[in-house]
Order: structure tokens, then sequence, then C-alpha cells
């Protein structure tokens, strides 16, 4: 059979049993995932088994940092540390600069915590901005999302670019300071386009203005023994960052460098301490010390917080395991040397390469709604395509690109659409003029800042 009607296939079935059975994620990659293996050249009695190796192995690689993440999330929500990161940076920046605060909140506690769960955090602040001025909540709830977005599909150990990096293997760390730096133009423009939206839509049903009570609120968030300090507060999320970051540092600088014991002892180091596994271990550690300090919980109490931490982590882990697997498979079925031949060569020359990905990650999510699963499948794909390192360029950019694909057409099959509008008290109509085109806007910036860096800054590896 055809690779590319193998690839078809498997395409097909993940779609539609997703958007036609209903049926979660991880069934349908793992249908998938069989499906193509079957389907793949190979040994009849190895098919079934090697789906469930991948599946292991991927497994392996990312259950970790995804479980940690979840109980850093929980840690930092009932701690008040996310709260006062937040609070701390408006403090900061006073009220003419609340959108960048946000938005800035919103991308820092959006690298551990999960995008859903970071708009339920910061939306009573923007209503209670909006009380306060009389004005800009367009402004200040298209903020919000602005920072979180970019961080959920940009930034490891969010899921969704963390198995990119898996499958396409890019260092977390160097995808972590590539995430970043894409981001900060996209972030810029995001928040002119919001204040633009502010001027320009006008809500059917804007929230109600009210006078609000400090001190009951401010109880409600940081309860009665008070919240963490900041340096606590924000440890648990910076602490990993450093680790990982200064492992893809160090390792960079050693390249090429004449042998010196001190560096390599250094390097050797950070090696070990910038593992994510480990990094993330630690910060984990970190945030549950700073809850427990901070709540006093009891046993049951702090028992329940991990637990109900792990189960929402572990759903994330099967489904992106069982995305390696299918990614896997089409591997196996040699969709790579296929695609490749379809496009003569130039599919692998260059930018042609990082467009393609970004496209078939938009199609994927206008299709079936998640970006998580968008960013699954289509690194899956790209993956297939491509043996080590593309030759212009580091694959750090294809896994940005996915990312930026993954953000254009949110829309009514997506969760973060309903979040958005339910959450912020705006009609479909005014999502789809807010939301839609700001996500839309910001991939399409966060993806052109990406190719001129491909272009000037390739990080082709030396050796």
């Amino acid at each position: 059979m055809s690779p590319l009607l193998v690839l078809a296939i498997g395409v097909a079935v993940v779609l539609g049993l997703i958007l036609v059975l209903r049926l979660n994620a991880f069934l349908a990659l793992i249908a998938a995932a069989v499906t193509v293996s079957f389907l793949a050249p190979g040994e009849l009695t190895v098919k079934v088994s090697r789906v469930a190796e991948a599946f292991g192995t991927s497994a392996g690689k990312v259950g970790i940092p995804i479980a940690m993440a979840a109980v850093i999330g929980s840690c930092l929500l009932a701690s008040g540390a996310a709260d006062k990161i937040v609070r701390t940076a408006l403090g900061l920046v006073g009220e003419k600069r609340a959108g960048a605060a946000l938005a800035g909140s919103g991308f820092l506690l959006a690298v551990p915590v999960f995008f859903d769960t970071v708009f339920y955090l910061l939306v009573p602040l923007a209503r209670s901005l909006y009380n306060g001025t009389r004005r800009n909540y367009v402004y200040y709830l298209v903020a919000i999302g602005t920072g979180a977005v970019m961080a959920h599909t940009l930034v490891p150990p969010t899921p969704g670019p963390l198995i990119v990096a898996d499958q396409l293997g890019v260092d977390v760390g160097l995808l972590m300071l590539m995430g970043t730096v894409v981001s900060l133009p996209a972030l810029v423009v995001g928040l002119f386009s919001a204040s633009v939206m502010n001027r320009v839509i006008k809500l059917e049903n804007p929230p109600k203005l009210e006078h609000p009570a400090p001190e009951e609120s401010t109880e409600s968030l940081e309860g009665p023994l008070g919240g963490p300090g900041l340096l606590a507060a924000a440890a648990p999320i910076i602490v990993p960052v450093v680790l990982v970051a200064s492992r893809t540092i160090l390792g960079r600088l050693a390249e090429g460098a004449a042998p010196d014991a001190a560096i390599a002892q250094l390097t050797q180091i950070a090696n070990v301490l910038g593992d994510p596994n480990l990094a993330l271990l630690i910060a984990a550690a970190i945030a549950l010390a700073v809850f427990v300090h901070v709540r006093r919980p009891g046993r049951v109490e702090l028992s329940r917080l991990v637990e109900e931490s792990l189960l929402s982590g572990g759903l994330i882990i099967l489904i992106t395991a069982a995305g390696g697997a299918f990614g896997a498979m089409l591997k196996a079925a040699e969709i790579g040397p296929a695609i490749e031949q379809a496009f003569a060569g130039q599919a692998a020359s260059g930018q042609t390469l990082l467009w393609l990905a970004f496209g078939v990650t938009s199609l994927i999510k206008v299709s079936q709604g998640s970006s998580t699963v968008a960013m699954i499948t289509a690194s899956a794909m790209i993956g297939a395509m491509i043996e080590g390192e593309p030759a212009a360029f580091n694959p750090v950019y294809l896994a940005i690109a996915i990312g930026c694909g993954s953000s254009l057409g949110v829309w009514m099959n997506d969760s973060g659409f309903w979040i958005f509008c339910r959450m912020g008290g705006l009609t479909e109509s005014e999502g789809l003029k807010t939301w839609t085109i700001q996500t839309a806007l910001m991939g399409t910036v966060a993806m052109i800042a990406a190719c001129i860096l491909a272009a000037f800054l390739p990080l082709q590896y030396v050796g």
C-alpha cells in the first residue's frame, strides 16, 4: 500500500474517532497507531507489540515531566503562589500597563499550569480591574489569553510542546528558550491588537460594575494564613527553567571549545540537574514545600492534592504517549521518503518545510479543535519525514512552526474557545471577533519570527 494512502488512513482514523464518535483522543491515537502498524511493512507477529513498545518509549520520555508539572500547577494554585505572582506584577507596572502584566503573568503561569486553569485564575482579576477602572474589559480579557496561549503552544513542559520536542529530537531547554524568544513579538502585537479590539468591539452584556469588598476578596484568594512571598511563589517556575536552560547553554558553549576540566565538570553537573525529569521533580518538591509551609495541610489534604494532580496529568500522559506511538508507526510505514519524493526534495530544503509543518498543524487544529492533539499528530507526520535535523536549520524551528500552527483555527470545536467566551461573558460572535482572530494573529506573527530566526540564526550543530 502507498505510504501516502497509509498516512491518509491514519489521519482519517484520528479525526473520525474524535469528531464523529466523540471518543477520547487517547483511544483515537492508539487506534490509529495500530491501524497504521498493520498497514506498514513488517512481520505480522510484531505489528501490535511494536505499538506497545513505542507507547512505552514515549511515556518514559514525557511521563515524569508531565506528572510533575501537574503537581506544580496544583500547588501554585492551592498555596496562593499563582495569585501572588499576578498581583505583584500588577503592583509593579500599575493600571496603565495592567494588560502587559496580565499577559506576562498568563505566559509565566501557563508554563507549568494548563491554559484552562490559568484562564480560570486570571479572569476574576480582569473583572476586578474593569470594576475599578470602568473600562478596558475586552483588553484585559484578551491580554490574559494572549500570554497563556503562547506558553501553552510553544514552551515545555506543557504537554504539546514536550511531545513535539520528543518526536523531532529537539532539546527541551532549547525549545523553552527559543519558544520564549519568538513569543515576545507575538505578545507585543497581541497586546496592540487587544487594545484595538477593546476600542472597536462593544459587548452585548458587559460585566456589571460593583463595589467589591477588598478584605473579603484578599482573604478568599490568600487564605487565613496568608500567601507565600514572591521568591517562594516563583521558585517552582524559575528553578526548572534555569536548570534546563543552563544545561542547554553550557552544552552549546562547550561545543568546539578547548578541553577544560572545570568546564567539563560543570557541564556534567548541568546535564544531570538540567534533565527535565530531575529539574521538574525538584520544582515539584519546592512547590509542595511552599504549599505545606503556607497552608499547613494535614496528611489527608496533602495526599488528596497530589492524587488529584496526578489523575489530571495521567490522561495527558496517555494521550502524549499514544501520539508518540502513532508517530513511530508512521515512520515504520516509510511516510517520510514518500512525502519527500512528493515534494521533489523541496520539503527538506529550508523554509518550505517550516510552512508545511505550520499548515498541516493548522488544518488538523481546525478539524478537531484540540491544540495538543494537533501538535501531537502533526509532529508525528513531520517527524516521519526527517531523519535527524533538517539540513538548513535546527529542528527547534520545526517544533515552533508546529506550535504556531496549533494557534490557528480556534473556533467552536475548541474547548478553549468556550472557556474564553463563558468565563469572559462573551457571546459566540464576540468570541470569534476577538479570540479567534487574536490566536490566529499571534500564531502567524510567531511563525514569521521563527522563519526569520531560522534564516539568520540556524543554530546548526557543530561537529
